[in-house]
């Protein structure tokens, strides 16, 4: 065995190089050229210990490099670390214990492992190194089998280590790489959902400018049905008021001149009771006593007609509106009046239905500021629903069923719900006793093109129109109450002193 003494330390190789018995506890290590090369650096202030150590070491495949105190150690560790140090403790100016807290501060040297060679064996000295970051403590004299195991030790754990953070570099970029891919793909996402949202947005868009079109068309459509109809009205109005004012006003001096000449054949019956045979045979013929007698009456049921004719005449004026282009104060129980007369072939009995009672409970209203036209078509469109319920209920009722048709007007302040000290409003009550509507559809029935109606025998736009000539064209309110089977209530009110209203309302109007 050779034997090299410094200072305290001992290192010994055994002289025999063969393999130890089984139940040898010393740990061989022999030279091998298998073993993977590692760079270890060997600090020692002792050139004895530092050559004999690195001739050990070196010739079991490591390389080595050497430092004789701290300070170049870390001039060493700085140009190039190695992948392991052996470090004396007890050196001078810097021992190993700050040269090992310099290694670990640094983040270039602090993964380095780090044995202690020491002979110090105080239980303190082993815990002073390892709390200053070593690896490992081996107290001298060494065995060399022990150091070279422990070397072999350190350098599978920094191997592991190494590997284990290439490792975690490999899976944070992966990781690094996965959350880029993953934000990317959220923000397609995100950009695909908004472009989703715009595109639903914008196709609600073009279905509400759509249905505004389709909506604008049936109201034009309607009003200029409604704006013919009053053309012809005042048309026929006018062409009629003529000659039915002639014949009206020629009545009362044809029933004149009758009660004349009736006076002056009674006078000839009495002076000369025995007429000529020829004048005879014609009284005889004519049946004179009977055309004395019912003359009158034919006088008096042409001017019954006249008169009926001459109220037609006026209603029809009325209602139509044509020369009513703004807003004035109209009466609304005289609008009333004549949307009713209008629709008296309706109201009145026919072959296989009762007539329809019409009950006017008008109060005290004064005159309202509106356009008198369009209100007279809303109440046209309101009183034709409520006899269009009462045909059905008609159809399902006993005979005992008396349609009816109630009309009540009166001022208020619009209750609780649109109480206002600067307003009132003229109140307005359709109210019928027929079929109802649907408590399901209730909510639906000023919606343009919605009715309950069979195909073809409604549009939907009657109460859509209604509702905007009074909601959006007067500022006032269009209310519906109604029980299935019972009947229904429509409520108008009209606003008579807001002045905003009366400023807008003294604007032409425009046909909706």
């Amino acid at each position: 065995m050779l034997h090299k003494v410094l200072g305290e330390t001992v290192y010994s190789k055994p002289e025999d190089d063969s393999q130890p018995a089984e139940n040898d506890s010393v740990m061989t290590c022999e030279p091998s050229e298998s073993t993977p090369t590692a760079d270890i650096l060997i600090v020692d202030d002792e050139a004895n210990n530092l050559r004999v150590l690195s001739t050990i070491i070196r010739s079991y495949g490591y390389q080595v490099r050497q430092a004789i105190s701290g300070s170049i150690a870390l001039k060493a560790v700085q140009i190039q670390p190695p992948d392991l140090i052996l470090l004396d403790i007890m050196m001078p100016e810097m021992n190993g214990y700050e040269v090992c807290q310099q290694l670990k501060v640094d983040p270039k040297t602090r993964d380095i492992p780090v044995i202690f060679l020491s002979a110090l064996v105080q239980g303190v000295d082993k815990v002073k190194a390892f709390q200053v970051g070593g690896a490992d403590y081996i107290t001298k004299p060494v065995q060399l089998e022990e150091i070279l195991a422990r070397i072999k030790y350190q350098l599978t754990i920094r191997s592991l280590q190494t590997q284990l953070q290439q490792k975690n570099q490999e899976l944070s970029e992966q990781n690094d790489q996965l959350k880029t891919e993953i934000s990317i793909r959220q923000q397609a996402e995100s950009e695909l959902r908004r472009s989703e949202a715009q595109l639903q947005v914008r196709t609600q868009q073009l279905q509400q400018a759509l249905d505004n079109l389709k909506l604008t068309q049936a109201q034009l459509v309607q009003s200029e049905k409604m704006s013919s109809l009053g053309q012809m009205a005042a048309g026929i109005a006018h062409e009629i008021n003529n000659p039915i004012s002639f014949i009206y006003g020629n009545l009362d001096y044809a029933s004149q001149y009758t009660q004349a000449l009736l006076k002056i054949v009674k006078l000839y019956t009495k002076h000369y009771p025995q007429p000529h045979p020829e004048i005879l045979q014609t009284i005889q013929a004519h049946e004179l006593d009977f055309v004395i007698e019912d003359f009158p009456k034919v006088l008096a049921s042409m001017q019954e007609g006249a008169e009926r004719i001459r109220e037609i005449v006026l209603s029809m004026r009325y209602f139509s509106g044509y020369d009513q282009a703004y807003a004035k104060q109209a009466d609304i129980h005289k609008g009333l009046d004549s949307t009713l007369t209008i629709l008296q072939n309706r109201l009145v009995e026919g072959k296989t239905s009762s007539a329809i009672e019409v009950k006017r409970e008008y109060g005290e209203i004064p005159l309202v500021i509106c356009y008198p036209g369009q209100v007279n078509q809303v109440f046209m469109n309101l009183l034709c629903n409520a006899i269009d319920a009462l045909e059905e209920k008609r159809k399902v009722s006993e005979d005992t069923f008396q349609p009816t048709i109630r009309i009540s007007t009166e001022l208020s302040d619009g209750g609780k719900e649109f109480q206002n000290q600067n307003l009132k409003w003229v109140d307005i009550c359709i109210a019928d006793n027929g079929i109802g509507i649907p408590f399901q559809f209730q909510k639906n029935i000023f919606d343009p093109f919605f009715t309950t109606k069979s195909v073809g025998q409604g549009t939907g736009l009657g109460l859509s129109i209604s509702y905007s000539i009074i909601v959006e064209q007067h500022h006032g309110q269009l209310l519906c109450y109604s029980e299935p089977g019972l009947g229904t209530e429509l409520l108008i009110r009209l606003p008579v002193t807001a002045t905003d209203v009366l400023d807008f309302l003294a604007s032409p109007a425009t046909i909706q």
